[in-house]
């Protein structure tokens, strides 16, 4: 019986030009997403000379993509000419679960693109990259166009699609009566939370914009009727009537200044014997991977704020008048930051 031998690493420089490569990839599936082609493919095979006049795109040109997106296992040749999905690739069609379509349009358009081209820029003077591209900041250019803060909501519930239903199991929310999810966007966390414990109601609250597609989701989880939604700004108040207060995925987001402005309003908010919930990827201390430090550039170059330590959680915390509790891991990569007001 033969045994499969382990395949040597490839020498340093090897790896270091594959990680600069990496970019190729990236933007060959913005491609595939952009010009719609698991959508044109869920009937059945088809070959570039087929979707070239609905895709005006050049035929040959287009084979070479379909091939390179068979070399990366999102199609796969039929008969040397026509294409068909596997089920990498039919993640990219419109709607199909996972947000992934949303999710590549969003990070490898230009939304993203753009804002990634001023790394440097971002390094050497701590602003961020995405300003230098378009002159605002990334929320002020959201709320200025609607359909892309859409697809923005859709992008962050498939970059963080796994984390809701592990945040749901790694927390006891049955103790508290009303969960507020300030920033909740359109009440995808809420709405895990709220489907596996069944106690407590919810409060959703974000920006008019934002919260616009949260009752669709909401009714179709089935828990419409336990959830209030307000909009406002969280720089301009917290609504109260909540004994958990949840952030998820908007710490991170803000300066310091920023921060310390959202956790005093929400300070105001949280009742004695209330909680803070936090939910960050929580960086580790050494040189292990975790995603969070690979994210935590992405705050650099695209909102301007950060990851951070426990100890700068809890360093943050204490100046908005709040005691941090505990970290508590859940199954996915983020963590769940507890802390009462003090």
């Amino acid at each position: 019986m033969s045994q499969e031998t382990e395949q040597p690493a490839p020498p340093p420089h090897v790896q270091v030009i594959q990680m600069a490569t990496g970019y190729w990839v990236s933007r060959i599936i913005y491609a595939a997403a952009k010009l719609d082609l698991a959508d044109r493919l869920a009937g059945g095979p088809k070959s570039a000379a087929e979707l070239a006049g609905p895709t005006e795109t050049h035929a040959p040109s287009l084979h070479r993509l379909m091939r390179a997106l068979a070399a990366l296992g999102l199609l796969t040749g039929k008969d040397g000419k026509r294409f068909a999905l596997t089920p990498l690739g039919e993640t990219l069609k419109t709607g199909a679960p996972g947000s992934a379509r949303a999710t590549v349009l969003t990070l490898g358009g230009p939304f993203g693109w753009k804002a990634w081209e001023e790394l440097l820029h971002s390094v050497k003077t701590g602003k961020t990259g995405f300003e230098k591209a378009f002159g605002m900041g990334a929320f002020d250019y959201l709320a200025k166009h609607p359909d892309e803060a859409s697809l923005f909501s859709e992008t962050m519930i498939g970059v963080h699609g796994e984390e809701p239903a592990t945040v749901a199991e790694a927390y006891d929310f049955s103790k508290h009566q009303v969960v507020a999810d300030i920033g909740g966007a359109s009440g995808s966390m809420l709405a895990a939370i709220l489907t596996r414990h069944k106690a407590p109601k919810g409060l959703l609250f974000d920006l008019p914009h934002v919260v616009r597609d949260a009752p669709a989701i909401l009714k179709a989880r089935g828990i419409v009727d336990r959830v209030r939604i307000e909009s406002g700004s969280f720089f301009e108040t917290v609504p109260s009537g909540a004994d958990c207060y949840f952030l998820s995925h908007i710490i991170h987001d803000w300066s310091e200044a920023q921060c310390l402005t959202i956790l005093g309003h929400c300070r105001k908010a949280v009742p004695a014997g209330g909680r803070l919930l936090i939910c960050e990827m929580v960086l580790p201390p050494g040189d292990a991977f975790h995603p969070g430090k690979i994210l935590d550039i992405t705050m650099l170059v695209m909102p301007g704020g950060q990851e951070r330590t426990p100890e700068e959680y809890a360093d943050l915390l204490g100046k908005a008048r709040f005691r941090m509790e505990r970290v508590i891991p859940t199954a996915s990569a983020v963590s769940l930051v507890e802390a009462v007001p003090v």
